[in-house]
C-alpha cells in the first residue's frame, strides 16, 4: 500500500490528454488524513474530474510526506499562505477547491496547554481562505476534521496533545463559516465516528479499509453536488 501511495501521489501532475482537459478541475488541500485517502480518491474521481492536490516536488517516503509542509495543508494559516502563493501563479485555475484544516490548529502544548491557533484566528483564517477562493471564481467544498481518540493520541504523541472536544469546537466554527458563505460540507467527522472504534493505525491516522470508505464517501458527495449543479 505504501508503494501505491507514493506512486499515485507522484502522478498527480496536470493531465495533458484532451479528454482529461475537458473534465472540471478539482484541487485538494488537506491534512495528513487526506494523504492516506488520496489514492482511493484519485481513482474514484478519475471518470468525472481532473484531480490534483498539494504535493511535494520531490519523491518521498510515506513518512516524509506526512510531515512535509509541501504535501499536507498544515494549520489554517499555512493553508491561507499556500493558496495565496498558488493563486499568484497564472495557471492555477481549479474549478473546485476542496479543503480541510483543523488537526494542526488544535495542537496543544503538553506543558502549558496552549493551543496552536486559537478559535478567533481559526475563524478569521477560514474566512480569508474562502474569500480568496471565491475571488478567483472557484467553487468550494469543505471537509470536516476527523475524530481524535484522546487517550490513544496523547499516550503516543508526546510532542503535542490533541483533544476531540477541540475537533468538535473547530468543526462548529467551520460549519458557521460555511453557512455564512453557503459552502457545502462533507461531514467526514460524523462519517468516520460512526464506523466505530478500532480503526487507528497510530495516534490519529486510519487503516486502509477506513481510508477507502472515507474516499468513497467524499466522492459520493462531490458527484452528488456536481449532478445538482448541472
Amino acid at each position: 500500500m505504501k508503494q501505491r501511495l507514493v506512486i499515485l501521489l507522484l502522478s498527480l501532475t496536470p493531465c495533458l490528454s484532451s479528454s482529461c482537459q475537458q473534465l472540471p478541475k478539482i484541487f485538494l488541500v488537506g491534512d495528513s488524513i487526506s494523504i492516506y485517502y488520496t489514492p482511493f480518491l484519485q481513482t474514484d474521481l478519475s471518470s468525472t474530474y481532473s484531480f490534483s492536490r498539494k504535493i511535494s516536488p520531490k519523491p518521498e517516503s510515506v513518512a516524509d510526506q506526512l510531515s512535509d509542509p509541501n504535501v499536507q495543508g498544515g494549520n489554517s494559516h499555512m493553508v491561507l499562505e499556500y493558496l495565496l502563493k498558488r493563486y499568484s501563479e497564472p495557471d492555477f485555475k481549479p474549478d473546485i477547491v476542496m479543503f480541510n484544516c483543523g488537526l494542526h490548529d488544535i495542537k496543544r502544548n503538553p506543558q502549558s496547554n496552549a493551543i496552536a491557533i486559537d478559535p478567533n484566528e481559526y475563524r478569521s483564517n477560514l474566512e480569508k481562505i474562502v474569500t480568496l477562493i471565491l475571488q478567483h471564481h472557484a467553487k468550494i467544498i469543505w471537509i470536516s476534521t476527523t475524530p481524535v481518540d484522546d487517550k490513544r493520541h496523547n499516550s503516543i504523541s508526546k510532542e503535542f496533545y490533541r483533544y476531540d472536544r477541540d475537533v468538535v469546537q473547530y468543526n462548529e466554527i467551520a460549519k458557521s463559516v460555511c453557512a455564512h458563505f453557503k459552502i457545502p460540507i462533507i461531514d467526514l467527522y460524523t462519517f468516520t465516528k460512526e464506523l466505530g472504534p478500532g480503526h487507528y493505525i497510530d495516534h490519529v491516522h486510519f487503516d486502509e479499509p477506513t481510508r477507502a470508505q472515507q474516499a468513497a464517501y467524499i466522492v459520493g458527495f462531490v458527484n452528488g453536488i456536481s449532478s445538482i449543479s448541472r
